[in-house]
């Protein structure tokens, strides 16, 4: 039997407009960790389903490491909590769209499960969305993929 996206895909999963502020995806982040399953990435929508980008913890880590810090370790005299304060403050000012990642890959719900393995693999991505007929049906994370594999040994 042919295992594809369908097969593995999580059908429920939240999504965010380019227009919802940060703090929003912030909250989905910490719901899914007090829930007990850890997500790391969420699929970002237009109005009509179609997918406009991914916002990813990578993406906030991305936005929150200042600019300077591979000098940092040459210097003590530097308030580094300081500027990681203010830098967490700008955060209330900041939408989803500003900092989400825009160039997605996307699969087809009947992909094979070893042609996702292989996209995530030289890809370096862990979760891919799954569209069908341009609307966000489901998502495929890597750790699902791996457990569903493991299942079989």
């Amino acid at each position: 039997m042919k295992t594809t996206a369908r097969d593995i895909m999580v059908k429920e999963f939240k999504t965010l407009s380019p227009d919802a502020p940060l703090s929003q995806a912030l909250e989905i982040f910490k719901e899914s960790k007090s829930q007990g399953r850890t997500i790391f990435g969420i699929m970002v929508t237009n109005g009509q389903g179609s997918i406009a980008g991914m916002i990813s913890m990578y993406d906030i880590l991305l936005f929150l490491l200042p600019k300077h810090v591979k000098i940092w370790g040459n210097i003590s005299d530097i308030e580094i909590e300081g500027i990681i304060e203010r830098t967490i403050g700008k955060i209330d000012d900041l939408l989803v769209g500003d900092i989400m990642t825009p160039k997605i890959i996307s699969i087809d719900p009947d992909m094979h499960l070893m042609m996702i393995l292989d996209i995530m693999i030289k890809k370096h991505v862990r979760r891919l969305p799954v569209v069908f007929n341009d609307e966000a049906i489901g998502i495929v994370y890597i750790s699902d993929l791996f457990n569903h594999l493991i299942e079989r040994v």
